[in-house]
């Protein structure tokens, strides 16, 4: 989606927060935006590696168990 915004259409954009807000609050909503992201990343990779863990523990009890059966 972000894709198909382009130079024109980010610089649009950017005037119109400018307008909309004004030049001493575009930063702080900036900031703001840039630490929401930075929340939702750190949240998502701490998910998947959760995720990841619990495959790898379910893996390595059903590889074990295959072992057992073999012997």
């Amino acid at each position: 989606m972000l894709a198909n915004i382009g130079v024109p259409g980010l610089i649009l954009v950017v005037l119109l927060a400018l307008i909309i807000f004004g030049p001493k609050k575009l930063p702080e909503i900036g900031k703001a935006a840039g630490q929401t992201l930075r929340e939702f990343k750190d949240s998502t990779r701490s998910l998947t590696n959760d995720a990841t863990d619990e495959i790898n523990e379910v893996k390595s009890i059903v590889q074990g168990e295959k072992k057992e059966e073999v012997k």
